[in-house]
């Protein structure tokens, strides 16, 4: 099965229809599917639902797709750096489900076991449980969280052999491993492609049974969300 696509736009062809969930990988700007997002927006796919950490910066990254208002509800735990996201939400023009980091972590991890909801202390006694189901176990309160799937992930990876397994960069891995698991269909862009078996498998962070197409994007711009120098 050849899961290698030319481009982008190809790779997610016949893939996104309006009104669908969308997992994407990335924390800020690190490790986000530039290549896939910026083809997203070109679909003009709308009213869609976006699992992610938070939604890019203006005019860049998932920023993209609310600038377009492609989006109609965002799974996040972050809304900073982004005005327009933040301009939309309190101007009730965006859904906004807010969950806690480690939360949404698990959530998806969850989903990609199959597991539907787990037990967390996490958010107990705020507004994050409310309409909740809570347990007291041990003498302790817990939050019961339903895990999350999504009908596509978008993931961001380093290198890939041509059966899908996947290297990440460091902190570039983030949440990219638990879309790409929680998703029913996962397209990945990749900054390298190589021979099957010239990676070590004991070094392989993601095995290729969760990606079904690949496409290389080998000078990605990885943009600095933030960046910070010395004085002189």
């Amino acid at each position: 099965m050849n899961k290698i696509y030319s481009s982008a736009e190809s790779a997610l062809q016949g893939l996104v229809e309006d009104g669908m969930t969308l997992a994407v990988g990335g924390f800020g700007l690190c490790g986000i599917p530039e290549a896939l997002i910026a083809a997203l927006r070109d679909t003009g796919k709308r009213e869609l639902t976006v699992i992610s950490n938070n939604a890019g910066v203006d005019g860049f990254g998932l920023g993209q797709l609310l600038t377009t208002r492609q989006i109609r509800k965002m799974i996040s735990s972050y809304v900073g750096e982004n005005k327009e996201f933040e301009r939309q939400y309190l101007a009730g023009e965006l859904e906004l489900e807010f969950t806690p980091q480690g939360t949404l972590a698990e959530k998806l991890r969850a989903g990609g076991a199959g597991i539907p909801a787990f037990f967390t202390k996490t958010g107990y006694g705020t507004l994050v449980a409310e309409g909740k189901e809570t347990r007291e176990f041990d003498g302790e309160w817990f939050v019961m969280e339903r895990s999350l799937r999504a009908d596509v992930a978008l993931v961001k990876a380093w290198k890939a052999d041509k059966s899908g397994n996947l290297l990440f960069n460091k902190t570039a891995r983030n949440f990219n491993p638990l879309a790409a698991m929680a998703a029913k269909v996962c397209v990945v862009e990749v900054e390298e492609i190589v021979e099957i078996g010239e990676l070590d498998p004991d070094q392989i962070h993601l095995p290729g049974i969760y990606v079904q197409r690949l496409v290389l994007n080998a000078s990605p711009e990885k943009r600095i969300e933030q960046r910070t120098v010395r004085s002189a």
